[in-house]
């Protein structure tokens, strides 16, 4: 019989899992804009990529901060 901090436990790593969709999407749009500008204006890369890693990081902070949530909670 599962005690109730398992299914807790459980519960909170779905909820984290549909949480990291979120910031699967915002990664994926991210670099799909950055392709699509330096198709458009390829002499405009090395600006677009700088601005792609920062939201890349920015993006992923919201992730991290989800699993540490879910680890805590």
């Amino acid at each position: 019989m599962l005690t109730l901090l398992e299914i807790s436990g459980s519960l909170n790593m779905v909820g984290y899992g549909l949480g990291a969709i979120g910031p699967g999407v915002g990664v994926g749009l991210i670099f799909a804009a950055v392709i699509n500008g330096t198709a458009r204006q390829p002499e405009a890369r090395g600006a677009l990529m700088g601005t792609a890693w920062l939201g890349f990081a920015v993006v992923e902070a919201l992730a991290i901060i989800g699993i540490a949530l879910a680890f805590v909670l």
